[in-house]
């Protein structure tokens, strides 16, 4: 089955009611007891990402009944799952809640993805901002869109490569081990600002609005960057990963380098 304009419209909505169900009427109310840590004390679950990751689970088991779902929280349960991205027909990555820990603080810097993958590509990629309730969407050929309720949907890219004093991105050394922060912060010369929203969501946002010109990162876990990865190409731009080969869910060698210009400078990792 083709994945449709109608079918994009339903995985949105099906994103957006999850949000609206289970997301916002938990931020900003989580009681401790909410929280839980998964890997180390700051790689938290809450129970929105439960329970938003439940509902757009089976939503999209009932609109894909032959596909495989794979969520960030269910991935934590069984790791195996993720064996079968890259041979799948087509399998759905949810990230319930992009930016956890901004979210379990009361920041409104989160998000949830959403991603289809076919054999191993990335074909439709969503980044869905619950507290303003718009997004920004990409279907493999199409282009990349910024859209919102009662507004006409605005094609994003291609943006111009920036000079590397003149050029902004993303780059979070507490994902490095410790010994590897001094170099790999000596890469951070000459670019005019490198930061960290801690929220892949928000970062390929940036880059697909055209205000961020790179974002590189050790992790590479599907949910965080299938759905970029496709925007920021359909955007013009460029995703390669730690070979120099072109990112897919199915060649996830760290480190990941998305930039907005194929010839656009970003850091190079020791």
């Amino acid at each position: 089955m083709p994945l449709t304009p109608n079918l994009h419209a339903a995985l949105i909505d099906i994103t957006r009611t999850a949000a609206r169900d289970q997301i916002m009427p938990r931020f900003r109310t989580l009681t401790p007891e909410d929280i839980s840590t998964k890997s180390s004390p700051e790689d938290l679950v809450t129970q929105a990402d439960l329970a938003a990751e439940a509902q757009i689970a089976r939503a999209c088991r009932a609109l894909f009944p032959d596909a495989l779902i794979i969520g960030e929280e269910a991935v934590e349960n069984d790791p195996s799952l993720l064996a079968g991205l890259a041979g799948a027909a087509r399998a759905v990555i949810i990230d319930p809640v992009d930016g956890t820990s901004n979210f379990a603080q009361g920041l409104a810097t989160f998000g949830v993805i959403l991603a289809v993958v076919e054999h191993g590509e990335t074909i439709f990629g969503l980044l869905y901002d619950p507290v303003l309730d718009d997004w920004v969407m990409a279907h493999k050929g199409g282009g990349a869109w910024y859209c919102r309720e009662g507004a006409a949907p605005r094609q994003l890219g291609p943006w111009p490569a920036r000079p590397a004093e003149r050029a902004c991105g993303y780059l979070s050394l507490a994902l490095f081990a410790p010994d590897k922060r001094a170099a790999v912060a000596a890469t951070f010369p000459p670019y005019a600002r490198l930061n960290t929203l801690g929220c892949s969501c928000h970062e390929y946002r940036q880059m697909a609005l055209g205000h961020a010109q790179f974002m590189v990162s050790p992790m590479t876990k599907p949910w965080d960057h299938a759905a970029g990865a496709l925007i920021v190409e359909e955007c013009g731009g460029q995703v390669l990963n730690g070979r120099g080969q072109r990112w897919t869910p199915a060649t996830p060698v760290a480190p990941i380098t998305a930039r907005s210009h194929h010839e656009q400078a970003a850091p190079i990792l020791p």
